[in-house]
């Protein structure tokens, strides 16, 4: 299926459109993890009595904690120049619900609180796009080095290292 254009390669900034850009321009995954998490464990709080294993705390920090999950979530999304304090704070909340919130969603809103908050302050913004394996270079290789280390000090190598390399590689000639 011979293409007539190349393949696997990123489109140009100036291509994508408005909605890519503004995806790759913020933790848009991290953000919408972190609210998921939350809106799961407000749903599961409407579960079934006979479901429902409330441990912990009841009333207000039941449903505080996952609607401020829900909140977070959307601050990374809309306002990411403060990532780093929202995923901080998205990290501890989400961990304060397995106390109040029915342990965290069954563990599935905790979990994606968790792991959003995590990449969010992982994101880095001005990175530049990861090339796939095919445009990749090759493995460097080693580069040879001045020659056996016979003399220590010279060549603007340092004492310490000139040594191991006599101790270890070359024997040392007699003089």
């Amino acid at each position: 299926m011979g293409g007539a254009g190349p393949t696997g390669g990123q489109q140009p900034v100036a291509e994508q459109d408005a909605f890519t850009r503004w995806v790759y321009g913020r933790p848009f995954f991290g953000g919408l993890w972190l609210t998921l998490g939350g809106a799961w464990i407000l749903l599961t709080m409407k579960a079934s009595v006979k479901v429902v294993m409330h441990v912990g705390m009841q009333g207000v920090a039941g449903y505080l904690l996952p609607s401020l999950m829900v909140l977070l979530g959307l601050l990374i999304l809309f306002s990411p120049d403060q990532r780093l304090f929202y995923s901080i704070t998205g990290v501890l909340i989400s961990m304060g619900t397995w106390v109040t919130s029915n342990l965290g969603g069954f563990m599935v809103g905790l979990l994606l609180g968790v792991v959003g908050s995590v990449m969010t302050f992982g994101w880095l913004p001005d990175q530049d796009p990861r090339a796939s394996r095919r445009e990749r270079p090759g493995p460097a290789r080693p580069t040879t080095q001045d020659g056996p280390a016979t003399h220590t000090g010279h060549n603007g190598t340092d004492t310490p290292t000139a040594q191991t390399v006599t101790a270890v590689g070359t024997p040392r000639t007699a003089q």
